[in-house]
């Protein structure tokens, strides 16, 4: 009997927008997590929640951009997730924070926990804004042993 290929299920794509405040960072975070929960990605969403509660904080504090758009893309087990702000003065990098210091490790997070994570720029040459992205990928779901007797 020949093989029937499994039809992928379509990605969907999922917009958030919140003021730049500093509520916006648990706002944005826990609905992050509602929502690759309600994606059947659950092995994703702490990660998630970390990654955009510190990409968030970055923008209400680095950024005097009035609104946050974090845009989500769920496909085959794997979820990119963008903030993005409206400010392209500053161009965020991983640094060595301090041990002393109570942050500047968010993007250095960003690094070791995604699959990969970076920053785009809107509008070429006279940037508008920025989006600070990552993606993670769940783990790929064990097929069930198979009977030697079968």
């Amino acid at each position: 009997m020949p093989e029937v290929a499994k039809i992928a299920e379509p990605p969907y794509a999922y917009r958030l927008s919140a003021p730049n405040s500093p509520k916006s960072p648990r706002v944005c975070r826990d609905a992050i997590a509602a929502l690759l929960q309600a994606n059947d990605l659950h092995d994703l969403a702490d990660t998630a929640k970390l990654l955009v509660s510190e990409a968030v904080t970055n923008v209400n504090q680095h950024t005097d951009t009035q609104l946050i758009h974090i845009d989500t893309l769920v496909r085959d087990r794997i979820a990119t997730i963008a903030v993005r702000d409206g400010s392209p003065e500053r161009h965020p990098y991983p640094r060595d924070a301090r041990p002393d210091e109570e942050g500047g490790r968010g993007l250095f997070l960003m690094q070791e926990l995604a699959y990969a994570w970076g920053v785009t720029w809107e509008n070429g040459l006279r940037p508008t804004g920025k989006h600070i992205w990552f993606e993670l990928r769940a783990p790929l779901m064990e097929a069930p042993p198979t009977s030697a007797l079968a």
